[in-house]
């Protein structure tokens, strides 16, 4: 025990001295920001409990992606390093020790801290010595007409082979013994899946109005016996578990069956990947939980066990949430303002507005609705002659996809780079794109091995005097539900010069094209990394011969080690950096004769930040680029991205007011600490500023005199 101790300690020496901070750490850092939102008393209990279910959703995907993905490389023997310099087996330890302590601190906020408020808000999470005897009789009736029948028991012995259980499903494990003989030899293990597609709760309804919502699994756990009849239940085990979701595609030349076939597989393949967490109920049996490690080859550190207090899989208190009974007790959505650029917006038509000016919108402080007019009226106008748009993802019944049908059904040349890789969204992608097949539009299933996250639309429309191209070029995707959960920016316009890069871009993600330079736009994977640090690099040598200079970054994620590399250089050289990214941040801020001159904050809170603007200063003529891409490594060498060059100076204003907010925001912001960890940004006598209230009162004064440096 002694020398795992003193490796621990080298380990976590090790990353301390690093240079980069741990991406996998740092992601844990960002959840832990997630559920700070939960402890906000000003907020509904609603919200809190949002908030708190965002973070369980958010770990699963974590835990199926990134551990899965480590798991690659314990499981075949491959090496690894993470940016810290450790190797596979001591980082796993790390990083599992980490979820244990996150998963540890949740579900004990939620039993101490959120529970308590449950029943002044007019409901509560019930078990079944709290029923009444009437209700207790309806809610068995509900578990023998509607549960009972969907149940299937599933043995594992010599006869039976050990059942592939679902990932993130709640799971019973049922140990039985058949044989007056208490021999251990003599237990066997049943698994029951529960079922996923009725609600987590029956809810009943009380006199008094107050809802009492009893979880699926405590009537299920209730009326076992009715599933083991004659047999002795030793004991009943609720748990579940993550599997590994990490995988990569073999590229054929037959895009059309082989890719198409070889992702239905890999989907396949997802759901009976190894497993590599297990969270349970407290109480486990132990004979099961051996059984369990030895079958799935885990130890220790994969087991988590949940307080009995709390619930398994908190991310199903979305039920609770979203009842209609308390939407007056949510926090309701904020209308939208008057975009500050097209004012007008409702009563001009938007194909003659965009030809003569340029529009910047801010989702969601602006609404979505004049990127789905312009697509709905081109599917409709005649003069229209072809459309073309990447997507990434996109809604349920999506306005998007029903006016690309539109357009194709009115004789339209329709081009749809439908990216059916985006991560668990690839069998809805797999059919929105099927259905845009059928009904005559041309579709590209990705391209190669590369991810399309680019967000494009192309409309070509000939009109009297000449013929048009309006684009749109965003951050954020065509997808209507998250616009008005999600901040983003997205440009529409007619500039010639923007027209002519997204045609040549088309080109190239669809055909076969190398166009030799873009005038406004950065793409990956071809140049993306080199332009973004020369554009850094530029800023550094601005201030080694005494010239202003400055660099303001928002985006989701910060890992690319040579980007870091280039912002460490500008800061050696005396270049003031202020970065705000919501997520990972492999750079380590203030470390002396490194990153002395950097700034990292964080800006968490009611809307997801998903904006990504790069601002540089330029000697007082500044370029401001936004478009898909973050610093990673994956932006830089794996996806199709984009970012674009502001031209007109009044947007660039409005993305440069963007930024000023964010950096005066001291209600949502977390600043980096040197070490990795974040603090809440204090207000030091100033007045509460917070970004996702403020940006709904922006105007054209306001921006008109924005400065960052």
């Amino acid at each position: 025990m002694e020398e795992l101790g003193v490796q621990d300690e080298r380990a976590h020496r090790q990353i301390r001295e690093s240079n980069y901070i741990s991406r996998d750490l740092s992601w844990l850092q960002f959840n832990a920001r997630v559920l700070d939102q939960a402890k906000k008393a000003e907020r509904t209990i609603f919200d809190r409990l949002k908030f708190l279910a965002i973070t369980a959703s958010n770990l699963d995907e974590f835990c199926t992606i990134r551990l899965g993905s480590l798991y690659n490389y314990l499981d075949y023997n491959k090496q690894r390093y993470d940016y810290s310099g450790l190797r596979e087996e001591p980082f796993r330890k790390m990083l599992l020790a980490g979820i244990h302590e996150f998963v540890n601190h949740q579900n004990q906020y939620f039993v101490a801290d959120l529970k308590p408020h449950f029943s002044n808000n007019g409901f509560k999470i019930a078990h079944y010595e709290e029923l009444s005897p009437a209700e207790t009789d309806r809610t068995n009736q509900y578990f023998e007409r509607t549960i009972y029948p969907m149940l299937t028991p599933m043995v594992f012995d010599g006869y039976h082979s050990f059942p592939a259980l679902r990932n993130n499903r709640l799971l019973f494990g049922v140990v039985t013994r058949s044989d007056a003989d208490h021999a251990q030899q003599n237990l066997k293990a049943s698994f029951i899946q529960v079922p996923s597609n009725i609600p987590r709760f029956y809810e009943v309804k009380q006199p008094d109005g107050v809802i009492l919502f009893v979880p699926l699994e405590e009537i299920i756990r209730r009326n076992i016996h009715q599933l083991f009849r004659n047999i002795e239940i030793v004991s009943v085990n609720l748990f579940r578990i993550n599997r590994n979701g990490d995988f990569t595609l073999e590229e054929s030349e037959d895009i059309e069956s082989n890719f198409l076939e070889e992702l239905r597989r890999k989907l396949q393949t997802r759901r009976r990947g190894r497993v590599v967490r297990i969270e349970m109920l407290a109480g486990f049996d132990t004979w099961l939980l051996r059984l369990l490690k030895i079958q799935w080859d885990l130890d220790d550190a994969n087991m988590m066990a949940i307080p009995a207090e709390s619930i398994l899989d908190l991310s199903g208190l979305n039920q609770i949430i979203g009842h209609k009974d308390f939407k007056e007790k949510r926090t309701p959505l904020h209308p939208h303002r008057r975009p500050v650029s097209f004012p007008e917006f409702g009563t001009r038509d938007v194909f003659e507005v965009l030809k003569e000016r340029d529009v910047l919108l801010h989702h969601p402080y602006d609404s979505m609705d004049p990127v789905l007019e312009l697509l709905e009226k081109a599917a409709e106008d005649e003069k229209v002659l072809s459309i073309k748009i990447t997507i990434y993802r996109v809604a349920k019944e999506s306005r998007v996809t029903a006016a690309l049908l539109r357009a194709a059904e009115n004789g339209k040349h329709v081009s749809v780079l439908f990216e059916v890789k985006a991560r668990f969204d690839e069998e809805n992608n797999l059919r929105e794109a099927l259905r845009l097949r059928q009904a005559g539009c041309f579709v590209i299933y990705g391209v190669s091995s590369l991810k399309t996250h680019t967000k494009l639309l192309l409309i070509v429309r000939q009109e009297e005097d000449k013929v048009y191209r309006y684009v749109h070029l965003a951050s954020g995707n065509y997808n209507e539900v998250t616009s008005r959960l999600y901040t983003d920016v997205g440009l529409l316009t007619t500039n010639e010069t923007y027209g002519s890069d997204v045609s040549d871009f088309f080109n190239v993600i669809t055909g076969h094209s190398q166009p030799t330079a873009y005038r406004n736009l950065i793409t990956s994977p071809r140049d993306m990394r080199i332009q973004l640090c020369n554009l850094v690099l530029r800023e550094a040598d601005n201030a080694r011969n005494g010239l202003p200079a400055g660099i303001v970054i928002k985006l989701n994620s910060l890992q690319d080690k040579e980007f870091i590399d280039a912002l460490y250089e500008a800061s050696k050289a005396g270049v003031p950096v202020k970065l705000i990214v919501r997520g990972i941040c492999c750079l380590r801020p203030g470390r002396k004769g490194l990153s002395e001159n950097i700034e990292v904050i964080s800006i968490v809170g009611e809307y997801l930040e998903h904006s990504r603007i790069y601002y540089f200063h330029n000697n007082g003529d500044p370029k401001v680029y936004i478009g898909s891409a973050d610093a990673m490594v994956r932006s830089f060498d794996r996806r199709i991205e984009s970012l674009f060059l502001l031209e007109q100076d009044m947007l660039r204003k409005q993305a440069m007011n963007i930024l000023r907010y964010n950096l005066k925001d001291n209600v949502n912001a977390y600043v980096m600490q040197e070490n990795g960890n974040y603090v809440a940004k204090q207000h030091n006598g100033e007045p509460p500023f917070s970004v996702h209230k403020e940006f709904f009162d922006v105007t054209r004064d306001i921006i008109n005199e924005v400065r960052l440096f």
